[in-house]
């Protein structure tokens, strides 16, 4: 295979702004992107403001952070889509950090989360955050949706509460289970009302921005029919029709130790989620994302703005996959939607006085619903007993004591299962020599003669996988099996010589086949033990999506019987990826 030219460092952390106008940008791409930037906007607009409200700050702080970390993650990032924002997932954190260390503490943690953030990425450790295994991943992201549906409660049905809403969970809901009996009706209604007109009109319309119709027409309700609801308005007493002036918190040493472990969580959930919503617009789109580079913007990103009063950003995969499907060219639109944003604050901020907190809330609800990642969640639950481990082990951790300590543990967790499985496919042999001598080339029966063709056929690709395919190399045989390209009808990977795989690599075979799918490609797994076919199979990579054969030859045979060409059987291109 030709030697790749290994890249500079500087062109390693070249935005992807700067490559998309390299390319060549013209007014039907800006046309694109107005349009695309315009849509997230609408999307980014409400959930900015709820997030912000249930992260224990006011609502203008979240908007602040769509509109200065939207604006720098979309100008210096390495992904072409991503757009950056307050998220749910960082909730939990940011409502701790707050009742810990007050606001000041919270916006110099976000500003020392973006120092650690920039240093990960200069010093390249993006790579290492894909090692994440999936359980791990599935088990936070749900215990993190049980904790933002939580906290709504009380703001779902109006509840007045004894004292201070607790922030663990179990006293929580007791708190909530004694105020029960003090619902407000016309709470209770116009929560009702507002999911019923997100969810319907996700069913019956999805281009239509449920969310932002659902939250004017909550607020329209309450000012015409004078409901005894609290607002933005009554709460917060409205959004500043200005922009904040940067300013500096302050800093101290003992400060700084004291926000420290807090500033850690920030950046790790911080990097997990940027990296992951980079991945789904990758998948989405067929491009690449630079994840060095998606850190070092993540990190200036949180600089920013904290310097303005803002809290945590991120990468948000839902505003992400909305850019995705409105059509956004580059990230020229995920600029525009934080331009978007701040026209909003500048001309519009006193209409969000009158939106009320039970249309917020109601937002959070859905989202909370739609980050558990439900079916993924019993898929691992039912894949492996070791699936099962990590994943209740770090979704109950997240749940009842802390998010990094369920990252932290569950990782463990992974490791240790991987060492297990591997010593359980590792056979000794009584009497074995050390090294393997050589052997004849007809010793086995099993050698057959070198066919040229199978370098040449410009039909089919096929990979070798050899070794472990486990959550540690997932990231990187799938970055090579993602460069199938479109003039091939069909993608052979064959598994002949790989012990097992985990459910981190079946959920990247699943991606991939869906990928190909898109662009026509069949999928064709070869040479798949019972024990290694059983987790993709669990994790939907099955017929039709990928289909299973008993080796090489019979995959390329049938491919070539369907494409008419019979006198052709054997024939493959083939290349080779060490596990």
């Amino acid at each position: 295979m030709e030697q790749l030219k290994q890249p500079t460092f500087a062109e390693l952390f070249t935005p992807k702004l700067v490559t998309v106008l390299r390319e060549g940008y013209g007014v039907a791409d800006f046309r694109d992107d107005v349009l695309a930037g315009l849509t997230v906007a609408i999307v980014a607009l409400p959930l900015s403001m709820a997030i912000a409200i249930a992260s224990g700050t006011s609502p203008d702080r979240g908007l602040v952070t769509a509109v200065v970390g939207g604006f720098l993650v979309s100008a210096l990032g390495g992904s072409r889509f991503q757009i950056g924002g307050p998220a749910g997932a960082f909730i939990v954190l940011v409502a701790a950090t707050v009742s810990r260390h007050g606001i000041d503490g919270l916006v110099l943690a976000t500003m020392l989360s973006g120092v650690i953030l920039m240093a990960a990425g200069y010093l390249k450790l993006g790579t290492y955050i894909k090692f994440i295994p999936f359980p791990v991943t599935v088990g936070f992201t749900a215990g993190i949706a049980v904790i933002i549906f939580a906290s709504q409660v009380k703001d779902l049905f109006g509840l007045t509460l004894d004292g201070k809403e607790p922030g663990e969970l179990l006293p929580k809901l007791e708190a909530l289970g004694r105020a029960l009996p003090s619902f407000n009706p016309a709470v209770v209604g116009l929560t009702v009302a507002s999911l019923v007109i997100i969810l319907g009109l996700r069913l019956w319309r999805p281009a239509v921005p449920g969310i932002l119709i659902a939250v004017i027409l909550s607020a329209v309700a309450a000012w015409a029919f004078a409901l005894p609801v609290e607002t933005i308005g009554t709460k917060f007493g409205g959004i500043p029709q200005s922009f904040p002036r940067p300013s500096l918190p302050a800093i101290s040493l003992a400060k700084l130790q004291a926000v420290l472990p807090d500033a850690i969580s920030f950046a790790l959930l911080g990097a997990i989620e940027s990296l992951l919503s980079a991945v789904v617009a990758d998948g989405m789109t067929g491009r690449r994302h630079r994840s060095n580079c998606e850190l070092v913007a993540q990190g200036i990103a949180n600089i920013g703005a904290a310097l303005f009063g803002g809290i945590c950003v991120t990468g948000t995969i839902a505003r992400t996959a909305t850019n995705v499907r409105a059509g956004a060219h580059g990230p020229m639109s995920g600029m525009l939607h934080a331009v978007f944003l701040l026209v909003f604050i500048l001309v519009a901020a006193p209409l969000a006085s009158y939106i009320p907190l039970a249309a917020l809330a109601a937002v959070l609800a859905v989202v909370a619903w739609n980050m558990a990642e439900k079916h993924e969640f019993a898929t691992l639950v039912r894949s492996s007993w070791g699936d099962a481990v990590v994943l209740l082990a770090t979704f109950l951790l997240t749940v009842f004591r802390d998010l990094t300590e369920g990252i932290l543990v569950g990782f463990a967790l992974g490791a240790v299962l991987f060492i297990n499985r591997m010593a359980e496919t590792t056979g000794i042999e009584a009497g074995a020599p050390l090294a393997a001598g050589d052997r004849a080339d007809d010793a086995n029966g099993e050698r057959v003669p070198y066919d040229t063709r199978l370098v040449v056929d410009p039909d089919v690709l096929v990979y070798r996988i050899t070794g472990a395919f486990f959550f540690g190399v997932a990231s990187t045989i799938s970055s090579v099996l993602d460069s199938i390209s479109d003039r091939h009808k069909a993608f052979v990977i064959d598994f002949a010589a790989v012990p097992f795989l985990d459910s981190t690599a079946a959920n990247a075979i699943k991606g991939i086949a869906e990928k190909a799918r898109r662009r026509g490609v069949r999928v064709i797994l070869t040479g798949t033990s019972q024990p290694v076919r059983r987790a993709p199979l669990t994790h939907g990579a099955r017929p039709p999506l990928v289909k299973y054969r008993s080796d090489i030859a019979d995959a390329v045979a049938e491919i070539k019987a369907r494409t008419g060409r019979l006198d052709a059987i054997g024939p493959a291109a083939s290349q080779s990826a060490a596990g």
